[in-house]
């Protein structure tokens, strides 16, 4: 089987699906020659034990098979994402304890609430142009950016990760640092109960003792924290509206199931649509993985789509059920790099199914829906549907 996963293209619908199923059958640790060669990596309990060895499989690196090998360089240990212990966990337990206000949940209703209503007065209209704008809002309101530029930030991110060229891309990555930096220079001056704020003050062990958050740290950070806010939570739930229209008595389940279905029917959705495609670690010294022997220096990678695929993990893999329980997947990670807005996602779709009960009576599809031709961030880019109110609310 001609198998190429650095090939983008081969990632823009649904036929790479095969080529998953392919490798957990026949060549679970395979050697991927070209692209410079790694290892995919695409059973479950394969996947979880590389996610487990932080002190094997490095972050440090680079997180992605296209890494910048130099601006990776310049943030390593500096930025989540792409950091090992104990500069991560130092990291990660600032971050974390600054990204979770306690109104965060009445902010994501008030957003999602705001959002329906726009698209039930379209009636017919490209649903992940009304999604993407859900993650976006709320991100933005936690980093403290004003109303007013919310969209924009959310275009030019979208323009960060899906530009047509690398100079487009760049150019939008450029303007988001260039946006962060102004903000914190004014959050130094006028601190206020948002998130960029509370970093700036906020204190990390290091080595030499507690120190703060360098601009640096902040500014790549903000930077991390709007890229995966953005990204999860749009493609999973564009992509679970999407398993709804092809599985219409999983959509009678969720409508009829009351408050006890939705969080088994978010894991779902995470797990079927799992946006991020594989993850990168470095082999810091060697190892196996089955019978295959990794030399230091090699790249692993995780391939998620098709670890929570396999049968081996979840029984009838291959079908959308809203109530499957046990559920671990592992569309955010694992292990220490379990993704930092995890929760967060969570209650963004949580929130977002309660009111499309609410609210909606049924999704249609009205036509055929476009992806995105990515292989690290994969979903539903376009997904056309008539959406019809509900006259009395669901009970």
């Amino acid at each position: 089987m001609l198998i190429d996963l650095t090939d983008n293209d081969a990632f823009g619908g649904s036929a790479f699906w095969s080529t998953m199923t392919w490798l957990r059958e026949n060549d679970p640790v395979h050697w991927h020659e070209s692209g410079g060669g790694f290892w995919a990596v695409t059973r479950y309990a394969d996947a979880v034990d590389v996610y487990r060895d932080s002190d094997i499989f490095s972050s440090r690196y680079g997180m992605r098979l296209d890494t910048n090998k130099l601006a990776v360089a310049a943030v390593a240990q500096r930025m989540l994402i792409v950091s090992d212990p104990p500069e991560h966990t130092q990291l990660k337990r600032v971050l974390n304890k600054s990204v979770f206000p306690d109104d965060i949940e009445d902010l994501v209703r008030d957003i999602v609430r705001t959002l329906l209503t726009e698209a039930l007065a379209e009636g017919e209209l490209d649903v992940v142009d009304v999604i993407r704008r859900l993650p976006t809002r709320v991100v933005c309101a936690l980093l403290g950016v004003p109303r007013p530029e919310w969209d924009w930030l959310g275009r030019t991110m979208n323009g960060a990760f899906e530009g047509e060229d690398e100079e487009t891309r760049s150019g939008n990555h450029a303007e988001i640092f260039l946006y962060f930096t102004e903000l914190l220079r004014e959050r130094r001056k006028n601190p206020g109960e948002d998130f960029v704020s509370r970093i700036a003050t906020d204190r990390r062990e290091t080595a030499d003792g507690e120190a703060e958050l360098t601009d640096e740290e902040i500014i790549v950070n903000c930077n991390g924290v709007m890229a995966g806010g953005n990204e999860t939570t749009r493609y999973s739930a564009a992509g679970g509206l999407l398993a709804f229209t092809q599985n219409p008595d999983q959509w009678a389940l969720l409508r009829s199931g009351g408050p006890a279905v939705i969080p088994t029917a978010v894991e779902e959705i995470l797990r079927w649509t799992t946006p991020g495609v594989h993850v990168m670690r470095t082999a810091m010294r060697p190892t196996r993985i089955r019978d295959r022997d990794i030399a230091v220096g090699d790249r692993v990678t995780v391939w998620n789509v098709s670890a929570n695929r396999d049968e081996r993990a979840f029984p009838d893999a291959g079908r959308f059920l809203i109530d499957r329980a046990p559920n671990r997947h592992l569309a955010f990670g694992g292990g220490r790099h379990l993704c930092l807005g995890a929760r967060l996602a969570r209650l963004e779709l949580s929130v977002f199914l309660e009111e499309l009960v609410e609210h909606v009576s049924s999704v249609e599809l009205i036509g055929e829906p476009d992806y995105t031709a990515s292989n690290f961030t994969w979903g539903c880019r376009y997904l056309p549907v008539r959406l019809t109110p509900s006259l009395v609310p669901t009970a």
